[in-house]
Formats: structure tokens, sequence, C-alpha cells
């Protein structure tokens, strides 16, 4: 049997977030009541003209300049003509050999770039529902805003694939183009897949799957699209080139009708709608408003801050948690620290993602920033600051009302020897475990230290007392 190499490309459709659709002044706001949020110019009636929102034109330039595309100074939109029952006007106004923008990129991890083809604008279908065997139409979905990203066959395993996506959402949530919520559609891709020998320059006939909204689902339907077609191929038969769907239920894709070209759609120009003109100033202001993406952040962390690459994505992964770590290590020589509270202690109270996108800690960066800086100064010894960020967390409060001078002066070395004696004294089968050989027994005399005097001991101090009373 020949080894066999996997072929990817993707197409992904991302719902911008503009509060109006693309040609009309409905509300592009999710999970209201069915045909609530359309109009005679979103369901495509007879007479009606639609008139395009130019803050969509501005989202897809950010779209295309956060991922190092060029932006095309001419643009138009085109009528994409097919019949199925979510596009009322049997045809969807999109852009074909104009699009805004191309030519681009997104870097993996591993340097490697997977090529942008083009990114262009389109008005999104409604929703067909299926209930008891009766399938219904919701048109509130249809004329919302999409950007369609589509890349080059450039992927080569279904890892790289995911990572691909995962950093393409990310950035659209930074630049705030999008939410990119999967799970209500706003995030969809279309999986172009085809297997070829190893070695092979020619691209295999390729499949497509439709509206991935899942990373689960996309891993799995690319695993056993690519094990299908090398079975065809193995078995002497030819690939179709056809659009196929995933069923969850079965881990397979099923067909679903002959793969479409381009020619199929019978493309024209929409009528309705005038040339798109970009001022080359406006992409600049555009550029300039951009917030600092993703990558640069997480190498800033590594190089600037010296952050570990995997706490540097951790806190890069959600827009919020990035700013509000931004804000507390302002200003301080070792940010390190607050990344690992932010990192630590706050996300413990935020198990899951969505509370971490919210990003709502109970306190301000600011009063982070002032436990950091008592730290970096030596009046707070970390186990004191970890049990008053605890306190700060539950309360709200500032580290100054929790803390007292007192509490950050430290201890005499007398209190300190004293301490120490009390605790050997009342730990005796720890000592004869150090004496023994077994350090960990150590760790545990110093924790009963830093007990006793409510984490106001110096941890190092403690420990050369504790070794002189050992080896007394």
């Amino acid at each position: 049997m020949k080894d066999y190499e996997l072929v990817a490309g993707l197409e992904t459709h991302v719902e911008l977030s503009t509060r109006t659709k693309i040609f009309c002044s409905c509300t592009t706001a999710f999970g209201s009541e069915p045909n609530t949020h359309c109009c005679p110019i979103c369901i495509g009636l007879p007479g009606t003209l639609p008139k395009l929102n130019r803050e969509v034109v501005n989202y897809a330039i950010r779209a295309g300049l956060a991922t190092n595309c060029e932006i095309s100074h001419i643009s138009k939109m085109d009528r994409k003509n097919y019949v199925y029952p979510d596009l009322s006007k049997a045809y969807q106004i999109s852009q074909f050999d104009q699009p805004l923008c191309k030519n681009g990129w997104i870097e993996l991890d591993s340097g490697k770039r997977i090529r942008i083809h083009r990114i262009h604008i389109e008005e999104d279908a409604g929703k067909l529902v299926h209930q008891r065997g009766d399938t219904f139409v919701d048109y509130n979905r249809g004329g919302v805003p999409l950007i369609e990203i589509v890349t080059e066959p450039d992927i080569r395993s279904v890892d790289e694939a995911r990572e691909y996506v995962e950093k393409l959402q990310l950035i659209m949530k930074y630049i705030g183009v999008s939410d990119c919520k999967m799970q209500e559609g706003s995030l969809r891709c279309d999986v172009n897949i085809s297997v070829r020998p190893q070695g092979s320059e020619t691209l295999g006939t390729r499949a497509e799957i439709k509206n991935m909204n899942s990373f689960a689902f996309m891993q799995k339907a690319m695993e056993y699209e690519f094990e299908r077609q090398v079975d065809l191929l193995e078995s002497g038969e030819k690939v179709l080139q056809e659009t196929r769907r995933y069923d969850d239920s079965t881990g397979t894709t099923e067909g679903m009708r002959g793969k479409e070209d381009a020619r199929d759609y019978r493309y024209f120009r929409d009528p309705d709608l005038v040339t798109i003109v970009i001022d080359p100033d406006e992409v600049e202001r555009l550029r300039a408003s951009l917030p600092e993406l993703p990558g640069a952040k997480s190498a800033r962390y590594v190089d600037a801050y010296g952050l570990p690459a995997s706490d540097a994505a951790l806190l890069v992964k959600y827009r919020r948690v990035a700013e509000f770590f931004d804000e507390a290590a302002q200003g301080l020589q070792n940010p390190k620290t607050t990344a690992n509270l932010i990192v630590g202690q706050m996300f413990r109270r935020m198990p899951t993602d969505a509370e971490k996108e919210a990003c709502e800690p109970g306190i301000s960066p600011r009063m982070l920033h002032d436990l950091a800086a008592l730290i970096e100064s030596g009046k707070l010894r970390m186990n004191l600051a970890k049990s008053t960020f605890e306190m700060m967390l539950d309360t709200g409060k500032p580290v100054l009302e929790l803390v007292s001078e007192s509490d950050m002066a430290g201890m005499d070395d007398a209190a300190l020897q004293k301490a120490c004696e009390e605790v050997a004294s009342a730990n005796p089968n720890a000592v004869a475990d150090y004496r023994a050989g077994k350090e960990k027994a150590m760790k545990a005399l110093i924790g009963g230290v830093m007990k006793a005097t409510r984490g106001k001991a110096d941890a190092a101090k403690a420990e050369e007392i504790l070794l002189r009373l050992i080896e007394q």
C-alpha cells in the first residue's frame, strides 16, 4: 500500500459583528423568535433595493490587514445564483472576481505560512429548521454580513487545520469584527480535502465537507474523509468531486451533491449596487486602528517579560485577560509575578472559556498591580501575597485594606528563631525523616513555619535555621 498525503484548504465563513445587516437596517442580534428580524430587502421582495453597509467593508478591510492581505482599491458585488429554500431570492449577493482582500497569510507555530487566497464579503442565507418530519425556514440570519476567508491548499494535517482556524478565530476576536462563536454559527468552515501519493506534486480530486462548526467535528470529518479517499484509490476507484456533509451520529461523511464550479452559479455583477472604491488613506486609518495582534503580543510576553511560551499563550488566548494583564503589569520590573497570579489563582476561579473571555475577577488591574509592586519591593512575602490575593478576589478590596504595616514588616531574627524551634519540636517525625535522607520533609517543616507566622517568615531564612536545629 502506498503512503498518501492529505491536502486541504479551508473556506471559513465569519459573521461580522455589525449592528445591522449588510444591505438593510434589520438587526443582526442572535437568538430571537424566527422571522422577526427580516424585512422586504433582506428577503428580496420585488421592487426592493439593497444598500451596502459601509461598516461591513471596513470590517473586511480590518480582517484583511490583520491577515497580511493586499487590499483591492476597486471592488464590486456579484450575484451567485442557486436555488435552495434558505435563500429567498434564489441568488446570494457575494463577490466573484474582484474580492476586497487577497494574497495574505497566517503563520503557524512551526513557522509555516498558510496562504490566504482571498477574503470577500457576502450575505448569509437563512436557516432551515427540521422538526418532526417538517422543514421550516427562519430568515433572521438572511442578510447577516459575512466575510469568507479562502486559503490555498497548503494544509497537510488535521493538526495544521485546527491550528490555522484557532489562530484565525483569535485574530478576528482581537480586531473586534466577530465574536466567532462556533456554537452559534458565527464561524463555520467548509473543508476542501484531497489525497495524493507521498512525493506527488499533482493535486487529487477534492471533496468539500460543508459547515463544520466545531473543532472536534472538523477533526473527525477530516480523519474519516482521508481514510475514505485512500480506500477508494487503493481499491482502484475514483474519488468524485462532490459536496459532502458530516454526520456526527455515525462519525462519517456522506454525499450531498456534485461539487459545483463557478460557472454553475452563473455569476454576474449585481446591477443594484455601485462599485466599491477604497481610499488608500482610509486603509491606512484602519491599519492604524488595529490593536496589537495575538502573535505579536505573545512574542512580546516571551521576549520582553520572560514568560514561558505556555503562559503567554494562555494569557493571549482571551483578549480581555490579556488587556487585564497588560494594565496590571505596566511599570513593574517583573511582570512574570503578575502573570503567575492570573494564570494560577485567577484562572482557578474562571473554570470555563466563557468566564475567561468575560474576565470579571471582581478586582481592577490596578489592584493587582499594587499587590505585585509590594511583592517586588520585598514588603510582601509570596505566601502572604497569595493568601491576600485570595482575600482580594473574595472581597474586591485593595491589598492595603487587607494587609497591615506590621504584616508587611516581616519578622525579626529572634521571632523567626523561636517559630522554627517550636515547629521542629512539634514535628519530631519530620525531623527524623529529614535526618534519614527524605528531603521532602524539609518542605513540610518550612510550610509549618509559614503557617505559624501567617506567611510573614522569610522561607530561605527559615530553612537555614531549621537546618541548624536539625544538625545539632
